[in-house]
């Protein structure tokens, strides 16, 4: 039900504005923030006015990053760190203390998946995926809620997958149900932390194009076509997808939403699995 400007129903009158999205003097930690999402979701904060911790292995990209940050403004620190290892995260957040001495938006975006056969793929592979999309995006979670919580409020959001809640097949199988856990991580945190003004959410792309993946696509062309398929928007997806989004649940724009999964894949999930972009001919009845 939709009350308009009842104000019986009406508690707070909040301009639609650009307003409601500002971040200014807002605090960000972005893993990944060297290339694809996390630098696309790290360039927007900014944009937006937050300041930024970047977050990657590799510095010296991630140095790239804070200098377009800085031209816009803002304060940015860089930090090295490897997602799977609980200590460096720790450390991390030590840093970022040290740096701002306040976090007001997480976005867990780094980490590796692996492919591998279900029926081969070893276990050392499969526990190295948990690690490096569970295990590191749960303890970055858990250092940011606690200062979150500490200071009365926040916002986490956690790069999942359409594999959080869908399969995939193609040698996924680690990879799924690595981002299945994310998935009902997301949901376990908003459950426990909602009521303490930490909001969590999750962000589930479809095939957005980085260098891995552009690795994939060259070694097997069929896989850009495969993708395409599926895709009802007719392409796939740029890191720049994120922008908006990243923005939206960083902001009082998006207060009231928490435990959320929101899907970024150009319709691929509204489009069943024997859905088609093409219609087969006119003497076909669906």
């Amino acid at each position: 039900m939709v009350f308009g400007d009842d104000e019986r129903y009406c508690t707070q009158k909040l301009p639609m504005t650009t307003k409601m999205f500002d971040l200014s003097g807002k605090v960000a930690l972005v893993t990944g923030a060297a290339q694809g999402m996390g630098r696309a979701m790290a360039l927007a904060l900014a944009e937006a006015g937050a300041h930024l911790m970047l977050v990657d292995r590799n510095e010296a990209r991630a140095h790239e990053t804070a200098i377009a940050v800085k031209e816009m403004g803002r304060s940015a620190f860089v930090a090295q760190c490897d997602v799977s290892d609980p200590a460096q995260i720790r450390e991390l957040f030590v840093r970022h203390d040290r740096a701002f001495g306040r976090i007001d938006f997480l976005g867990n975006v780094a980490g590796d998946g692996i492919l591998g056969a279900p029926e081969t793929i070893s276990l050392e592979d499969v526990e190295r995926c948990w690690r490096n999309l569970v295990l590191g995006r749960f303890c970055a979670c858990q250092e940011a809620g606690r200062r979150m919580l500490a200071a009365g409020g926040g916002s986490i959001v956690n790069i999942g997958s359409l594999a959080s809640i869908s399969s995939l097949g193609r040698g996924h199988i680690a990879y799924s149900m690595a981002m299945g856990a994310v998935a009902q991580m997301t949901r376990e945190l908003s459950t426990e932390w909602a009521g303490r003004g930490v909001r969590v959410n999750a962000i589930l792309p479809a095939q957005v194009v980085n260098p891995g993946l552009e690795h994939r696509m060259a070694e097997n062309p069929a896989l850009r076509e495969k993708f395409l398929s599926g895709i009802p928007a007719g392409r796939l997806g740029h890191p720049d997808d994120i922008r908006g989004l990243a923005v939206f649940l960083a902001s009082d724009a998006s207060s009231w939403i928490t435990g959320t999964l929101i899907p970024m894949d150009g319709g691929n999930l509204s489009m069943n699995a024997g859905g088609s972009l093409r219609y087969p001919g006119k003497n076909l009845q669906p």
